[in-house]
């Protein structure tokens, strides 16, 4: 395990990456009761097979510890003949859900306090990871450029993003009331203001909170904004690399997800029900019973 975390280390993962495969490989350890290194293809296929059969934990999850039991027996005990008995599972295309712009605006104006609808609209117009919301500093908004800059967002990746006209005056009065001094959005220690990030659960909060307030039925969570966001400016007409590069996501194919998603690619091409011609419905008999030939 140790020669484990120091060859994290050696290749720059991320501190949160080592601290869950780490985590993922003593699960693992303490399920099959044998030394790492004694361990063979037959205690990795039962395992995963536990996973997913007895545990049923979500694909994601179950992808994450094998990811951190190839990286101990590939990259750390060398043994790259165990890649074959460590096969990624199947994987089903989800669409994620999508708000209407007029429900995103519902769901703002039902922020329960400034401090939320500033939250919302800042997943919305950025379309930020919500860990990376949290990690905003004051210094990120730079309203003289109209950006903002995301530092070491997934995968120790830098990026930027436009900052919408229309959300610099909430952050003003955000700004004016909160008075921030290094992170945008402070947490507290024993309820008191301190100079500190939020969690996660702060955000997840201000999302549930304004969802119920708001009467919207669909599953909304943090990421659902991440999704409107790019899903809307798709729909607006941006091209599917700028959303990549201010989505932060390394890989083009990750973005395509909201081709899916946009009405407007989805609706371009005619439905070949408008290209034929059929007779009116009101001509039909209404009963579904068969009538007898005469």
């Amino acid at each position: 395990m140790q020669r484990m975390r120091e060859e994290l280390i050696r290749r720059n993962y991320a501190a949160a990456t080592i601290r869950a495969y780490l985590k993922a490989v003593e699960h693992f350890r303490q399920h099959v009761g044998v030394e790492l290194e004694d361990m063979g293809p037959d205690d990795i296929r039962s395992y995963h097979a536990y996973l997913l059969g007895e545990r049923k934990l979500a694909v994601n999850t179950v992808v994450l510890n094998i990811c951190a039991l190839r990286f101990l027996y590939i990259k750390v005990l060398k043994r790259r003949d165990m890649k074959e008995d460590l096969p990624y599972p199947k994987q089903r295309l989800r669409l994620p859900v999508i708000l209407s712009p007029a429900e995103v605006a519902q769901l703002i104006a039902a922020a329960s306090n400034l401090f939320h609808r500033t939250i919302l609209m800042t997943l919305y117009s950025t379309g930020l990871r919500r860990a990376e919301l949290c990690r905003l500093k004051v210094s990120d908004i730079d309203s003289k450029r109209m950006m903002v800059r995301v530092i070491q967002g997934k995968g120790g990746i830098d990026r930027e993003v436009p900052l919408s006209r229309k959300l610099l005056p909430t952050l003003r009065e955000y700004y004016r009331w909160m008075r921030p001094q290094t992170w945008l959005f402070p947490g507290t220690v024993n309820n008191w203001r301190a100079d500190k990030p939020i969690t996660t659960k702060v955000v997840w909060e201000a999302v549930r909170q304004a969802v119920k307030r708001a009467g919207i039925r669909k599953h909304v969570t943090p990421h659902t904004l991440r999704h409107c966001f790019a899903t809307h400016l798709l729909e607006s007409g941006a091209d599917l690399r700028s959303i990549q590069m201010m989505l932060g996501h390394s890989d083009l194919e990750a973005t395509t997800v909201y081709l899916h998603l946009s009405r407007r690619h989805l609706q371009a091409t005619a439905n070949p029900l408008e290209q034929i011609a059929i007779s009116s419905p009101e001509k039909l008999p209404l009963s579904r019973r068969l009538r007898k030939s005469q």
